[in-house]
């Protein structure tokens, strides 16, 4: 089990697919103790009740935010305003909010909390200790602060601009449905060829985990590409095709674009 975060008692504010793939995430690795959180969310979430039956503190008074070192804001972006206006006298002088929301800047939080802002955009694997997370700050200890809620559970990026994070939204936050699309897509095609519709999904899901499997071992996406197509051969023929036809890189560059112009509009 992974070291407790130094991030202190954490408050989490939403528990909708993010707020509640964290909160998995923490008990899980031990990254933050049941103990330790504080969660405030309008309505009962399977993550939240679980963590209570833990001994986290669901729904307290608005007052006992003065314990929290870590406020995790991640609730609907059109919502942050409505959820943290009413708990900002609550909290701790030294509270560092960490944002999970798609297009909300550190600036505009930080002016209605102030308190310093971190910025983190993970995916919802950090549930399962397996996640990856972009992470922007210009405040090094909230920076840390962060780092040390998601490094347990997630690769940690570091981003060097914050529009950048509207990027990693797209090409890491939002890719596994991407993944998972492009997966379907390639058993529908099987059983165009005259596979079973079981056969062929059982197939492709088989295929996506062999290929979370090489990515495990570090190696260059080329080379993982290389290794399994060789000249000549099946592999080979399917990648030339896509290359041929553009639409494998039109289809990237279309959904990264929409997803980071979605995320810009919020």
């Amino acid at each position: 089990m992974n070291a407790p975060s130094t991030a202190g008692t954490v408050a989490l504010v939403g528990c909708g697919r993010l707020g509640s793939a964290s909160l998995e995430g923490w008990l899980k690795t031990g990254a933050v103790a049941a103990h330790d959180l504080i969660i405030l969310s309008p309505s009962d979430k399977p993550a939240a009740e679980a963590a209570r039956a833990q001994g986290a503190r669901v729904n307290p008074p608005v007052a006992v935010l003065s314990e929290a070192r870590t406020l995790v804001l991640a609730v609907k972006p059109a919502k942050w305003r409505e959820a943290l206006s009413p708990l900002v006298e609550a909290l701790n002088p030294e509270a560092v909010i960490v944002s999970v929301m798609a297009g909300v800047a550190a600036a505009d939080i930080g002016a209605l909390s102030g308190r310093p802002v971190a910025r983190v955009m993970p995916t919802t694997a950090v549930a399962q200790g397996r996640g990856v997370a972009a992470l922007w700050s210009d405040d090094p200890a909230a920076r840390e602060t962060a780092r040390g809620l998601f490094e347990a559970m997630a690769e940690v990026v570091d981003l060097t601009d914050e529009a950048h994070i509207d990027v990693a939204t797209a090409t890491a936050g939002s890719a596994p449905a991407f993944i998972y699309a492009f997966v379907q897509a390639l058993a529908q095609a099987g059983e165009a060829e005259g596979l079973s519709a079981d056969a062929a999904t059982r197939l492709a899901r088989g295929a996506l985990r062999s290929a979370g499997a090489g990515v495990g071992t570090g190696e260059a996406l080329e080379a993982l590409i290389a290794r399994i197509a060789s000249p000549g051969g099946t592999t080979r023929a399917g990648l030339d095709a896509m290359a041929a036809s553009g639409d494998l890189d039109r289809a990237a560059s279309a959904a990264v674009r929409a997803a980071v112009q979605r995320a810009r509009s919020f």
